[in-house]
């Protein structure tokens, strides 16, 4: 789980995964529905205040890999290779800073993956407005992803394109951990993009999977006060259904 993010668009110096939800950290959310999705193990990336992290999560059955620096989400993901060294199944990575994914979500996702005997699977969404996501670049309508691009790497083409990524994905951890150290950063951030292991795979002919969502908001990150001020809204709107 990345969780490493300062969260500089929030105005206030705390870790993006600690902004609170009634009282509750955002990654507490995530963690629930990681162990209702029933996985046997859950990594949790930490970096910006990391140690405060790490206290808020006391108690909870997670280990911790650190992200020193800020070089990209494939960079954070590497980070916790040494954690999964001999691991042979399936992985799946998600943000700290989504707290509306539901675990039916994220079972379904599994699911799918395995059925599909995928070496990539990416949770997406459609949005009327898709700025400042992702966009998930198929082959044709209803047909295969290709790639993720970046929404500052977007042509103004791409930057029509409704489906979005979630930063969701099931992989192959095999294939993961190999792609990881292929990836480079030329692109505007310099960083290190986990998405490029998309394209990777699908010039390999690999199959990658792509499931969209049928409630957006379950994949909404929160990158600003008024996102944070939304996800309560569904949370407190969920809690009388």
């Amino acid at each position: 789980m990345l969780a490493a993010g300062k969260g500089t668009r929030m105005k206030a110096d705390l870790a993006k995964v600690l902004f609170p939800i009634d009282g509750r950290p955002l990654i507490h959310f995530v963690l629930d529905a990681v162990e209702e999705a029933g996985f046997s193990r859950a990594v949790v990336i930490v970096g910006h205040q990391a140690e405060l992290v790490r206290e808020t999560l006391a108690g909870r059955d997670v280990e911790f890999a650190l992200q020193a620096e800020q070089l990209g989400t494939g960079h954070a993901v590497l980070c916790a290779a040494p954690l999964l060294e001999g691991f042979t199944g399936d992985a799946a990575v998600l943000a700290g800073d989504a707290p509306l994914i539901r675990g039916a979500t994220l079972r379904r996702m599994m699911e799918r993956h395995r059925d599909a005997r995928a070496t990539v699977t990416v949770l997406t969404a459609l949005l009327e407005d898709p700025s400042g996501y992702g966009r998930v670049l198929r082959d044709g309508p209803g047909g295969r992803v290709v790639a993720i691009v970046e929404d500052k790497d977007c042509s103004p083409e791409q930057k029509r394109i409704r489906e979005i990524n979630s930063s969701i994905y099931a992989f192959s951890y095999p294939f993961l951990a190999g792609a990881l150290g292929r990836i480079d950063n030329r692109n505007r951030q310099g960083e290190y993009y986990l998405t490029d292991t998309v394209s990777l795979a699908f010039r390999e002919g690999r199959p990658v999977e792509g499931i969209v969502v049928e409630d957006p908001a379950e994949v909404s990150g929160i990158n600003t006060p008024e996102q944070l001020d939304r996800a309560r809204t569904v949370m407190r709107e969920r809690s009388h259904e």
